[in-house]
């Protein structure tokens, strides 16, 4: 059978969970910013500033994984079809 270890599968499928993971971030900051404003009757100022911290915070993770992903692409080796192609 296959083996299924972190060398295994291809580089570009640990970074399909970044838009999950950004959609989380805004969402779950949203959720508190709204029960912040249902808690202390603050609204809109709660889901606003949820939704800044979310888009914030989505955006750093994002900016990270996009920048991890550039080294690894910098850092691979030349495959034999690229080798054939030069």
């Amino acid at each position: 059978m296959g083996e299924t270890g972190p060398q295994k599968t291809p580089p570009w499928t640990r970074h399909l969970g970044v838009g999950v993971e950004f959609a989380g971030a805004v969402g779950g900051f949203v959720l508190i910013g709204w029960w912040v404003d249902s808690r202390w009757e603050t609204a809109p100022w709660g889901i606003l500033i949820g939704m800044v911290l979310g888009l914030v915070g989505g955006m750093y993770n994002l900016v990270k994984a996009s920048l991890s992903a550039f080294k690894q692409y910098e850092k691979k080796e030349p495959t034999d079809r690229d080798k054939h192609q030069e």
